[in-house]
């Protein structure tokens, strides 16, 4: 199948062949002919499997479409919500690129930066308006952003969202937007609680799954390094050393370990910057540009980055710590071997997180094939009576470490952090959260 057999208008066809797109993903091709009916839409689809594309490419034809039908009103048409600002300003330049031909115009708003220019450029009037939660809530009290003419609404990496304490400022946000309306639901993962916020805002929708979260694209090649904690800079150097790895985006659980990481490869001359929620936007910017024209060798993110990053032809993930949360795993090694692309996933893992990985080999039903030989191993006894002593924590748990993660919604153990290791990821702080 090609774009062309979509039902597509000619101008977004030219600007998805100057974008180099020729054959749609499994997303794109199922929910883009749903959206182009006008129905509400739930899709559950993993990081890394185009669903950008698949909702902005029909959005944009619908509202293309209609504005040659009717007299233009410089009023929001579309709102797209969506938990973090590298990944609002990543939806708004896939709006650019699709929508180049067509007229319409866009406008991404999030915290941390100046209002001013936003709500200049909302004054001006547009179309499309993607947006954080928070700063969006702002505007709206400000009565800079008024709602009452939302044709389209989409709610992308819901569970994400909600994840990191959107609930009760989406919830605030739906309330504004009329009843009648399409609404587009994107999350990696259905748990009960996003699949009752579905319920509550989508009107007979349409379901698209593809590739669940507990599957890791076979594309990616993943390596498991047992190491002690002390030594995971000392190989994280070792690794580095390989002139093979072009580009690399490490995982470490806290704002202060990213820093301390940066400051260790930059003292044996490897080029590095971190990229977490106490960094400036602009320095966030800076520093994901950097990367993606290879400026800098090596992004070191905490789990802000592990949804909102997209760069092609990224090789190498490496987690430095391992996630508490499993299904982090998956979405943080999703960010290489995107788009049918090969990918390398090497991940840390010391003696306080064999727990943490064995609910991920839970998770993705299979074992990470362990590298042996490197030069700073756990010591075999360390990792045998580790595996002995979480087993045994296990068995005399009722609820075990699930329960430990805390999976429901206002869980207080949802903000608690996980040890080392890779793909890994922790919850945003509050601090995070607001500035968004």
């Amino acid at each position: 199948m090609s774009f062309e057999n979509l039902n597509l208008i000619e101008p977004i066809l030219r600007a998805l062949k100057t974008e180099g797109y020729t054959t749609p993903t499994p997303i794109q091709a199922q929910a883009i002919p749903i959206i182009l009916q006008n129905k509400d839409l739930l899709g559950c689809a993993q990081t890394g499997t185009g669903k950008t594309a698949a909702f902005a490419i029909p959005i944009l034809q619908l509202l293309y479409q209609d504005r040659l039908q009717h007299k233009e009103q410089k009023t929001i048409k579309a709102l797209i919500l969506t938990p973090t600002r590298e990944l609002a300003i990543q939806i708004d330049e896939s709006f650019a690129a699709y929508g180049r031909h067509t007229g319409l115009k866009h406008l991404v708003i999030f915290g941390g930066v100046s209002q001013n220019p936003q709500v200049d450029a909302l004054r001006r009037g547009v179309d499309i308006l993607v947006a954080t939660p928070g700063r969006l809530l702002d505007l709206m009290n400000q009565r800079f952003v008024h709602l009452e003419h939302i044709r389209m609404l989409v709610l992308d990496e819901a569970d994400r969202m909600l994840d990191m304490g959107f609930v009760h400022d989406v919830k605030k946000i739906i309330a504004k937007v009329p009843a009648k309306r399409q609404t587009l639901f994107f999350s990696a993962t259905m748990p009960n609680e996003i699949q009752q916020l579905a319920n509550t805002i989508l009107t007979k929708p349409e379901k698209v799954e593809v590739t669940p979260v507990s599957s890791t694209a076979d594309t990616i090649q993943q390596s498991l390094f047992y190491v002690e904690k002390n030594d995971k800079r000392s190989l994280l150097i070792h690794l580095l050393k390989d002139k093979n790895i072009k580009t690399a985006l490490v995982f470490t659980r806290t704002k202060h370990g990213a820093d301390k990481v940066v400051k260790d490869l930059i003292k044996v001359g490897i080029t590095a910057e971190a990229i977490h929620g106490n960094k400036s936007q602009n320095a966030r910017q800076r520093a994901l540009t950097n990367f993606k024209n290879r400026t800098t060798r090596v992004l070191i993110a905490t789990d802000i980055a592990a949804r909102g990053i997209d760069i092609d032809e990224l090789t190498h993930v490496i987690n430095y710590e391992l996630p508490n949360i499993p299904e982090t795993y998956v979405h943080r090694i999703g960010r290489t071997g995107r788009a049918g692309a090969s990918g390398i996933a090497l991940s840390f893992c010391d003696q306080e997180e064999i727990e943490f990985l064995k609910d991920i080999h839970k998770l993705i039903a299979k074992q990470i094939p362990i590298e042996e030989g490197h030069p700073y191993p756990m010591t075999p006894q360390s990792i045998v009576a580790r595996h002995s002593e979480g087993s045994a924590k296990n068995s005399g748990s009722h609820n075990g470490a699930a329960n430990k993660r805390g999976r429901g919604f206002g869980s207080s153990s949802r903000g608690r952090g996980g040890s080392s290791g890779m793909s890994g990821s922790t919850r945003s702080s509050n601090s995070d959260r607001r500035r968004n």
